[in-house]
């Protein structure tokens, strides 16, 4: 592919996201979605200025600075940061995080941290931290749809990361979030999140833990809660456990189920590309089964098709369901 005919369909990828660039209430939006953009195995994600440039294959250097020159003329971005996320990324990431997810800019000026927006709210996004940087985009329509559900209710976010559905939750009137997530620093992350778009924060609410090993306690309380969002990464492994959303997702919508309020709904998510949508359906109905639970009225939710258009042969990776639990 010519450096021009790149520079064209980086322009029209801007042209199709103007929805949301001229949205005053979001500023954080995929801008390149890979295939559906013509663009194989890449992605652009944009938070303010800041534009972070991710490779889902191996780029000779040449084709890595073609892209970023393509970049630069198409969108003059003021930031612009590169991840490289081969297969096998997520076995190196602790060995070749810089060679992975340099802390500095490839281009522009580097940035410690700013605030970009989604529907409103605030989140803190730091892009010099690694592979993520503080906000996963595809889940925006996701977390617009919580936040107008759960008024007066209590939900328990599994998997919180940066607790983007804990933020969500509370600015919609939930009653509590409590936020499970294996790692203190991003749960840390969270209440910033939190504070920024001024929410109190409750220490006893953001647990640093195996999320598996809370579900079995908070069950054993006898704790439930109205709405359980469960979004996993694709592969976790933590000091007691190693979790496969291909291998044991049904194992956590077990769980998961155990501790649904009845009358409460359960938010099943996924985002492993590899693992079908009707696989995916029959494990989520599988552990709400084993848990002596029975689901209905399924609500599909899913990436926004303006910043994440899907094709046949390319389809949306994230996948969501929502059951309510009699």
């Amino acid at each position: 592919m010519s450096l021009e005919s790149l520079e064209d369909l980086l322009r029209q990828a801007w042209e199709r996201r103007a929805p949301l660039r001229e949205d005053p209430r979001t500023t954080a939006y995929r801008l390149v979605n890979g295939e559906a953009d013509g663009v194989p195995d890449v992605t652009v994600d944009v938070f303010e200025h800041l534009y972070v440039v991710s490779l889902y294959s191996d780029f000779s250097p040449a084709q890595e600075q073609a892209l970023l020159d393509a970049a630069d003329t198409a969108w003059r971005p003021r930031s612009l940061y590169l991840k490289r996320r081969p297969k096998e990324a997520r076995h190196l990431a602790n060995v070749a995080k810089e060679q992975l997810a340099p802390e500095v800019a490839a281009r522009g000026e580097s940035v410690e941290s700013l605030v970009a927006l989604e529907n409103g709210l605030r989140f803190l996004i730091r892009p010099g931290q690694g592979l993520s940087v503080g906000l996963y985009l595809d889940m925006r329509d996701t977390r617009a749809w919580l936040a107008g559900e759960v008024r007066g209710l209590t939900v328990l976010n599994l998997f919180s990361y940066t607790c983007g559905f804990g933020v969500a939750a509370l600015a919609g009137g939930a009653k509590r979030v409590l936020n499970i997530d294996a790692s203190r620093r991003v749960l840390d992350w969270g209440e910033e999140n939190a504070r920024l778009n001024g929410q109190p924060v409750d220490r006893y609410d953001y647990v640093a833990g195996d999320v598996f090993e809370w579900l079995g306690r908070l069950a054993k309380k006898g704790e439930r809660f109205d709405v359980v969002v469960a979004d996993p990464p694709s592969f976790a492994t933590t000091r007691t456990s190693r979790f496969s959303a291909a291998r044991d997702y049904a194992h956590l919508a077990e769980a998961a189920a155990r501790v649904v309020a009845p009358g409460g709904r359960l938010v099943a998510c996924c985002n492993l590309a590899t693992l079908a949508l009707r696989r995916f359906e029959a494990m989520v109905t599988e552990g709400v089964s084993r848990a002596g639970r029975k689901g209905r009225g399924s609500l599909s939710l899913g990436p926004s098709p303006v910043d994440f258009p899907a094709t046949p042969e390319h389809p949306a990776a994230l996948k969501v369901r929502v059951l309510e639990l009699p």
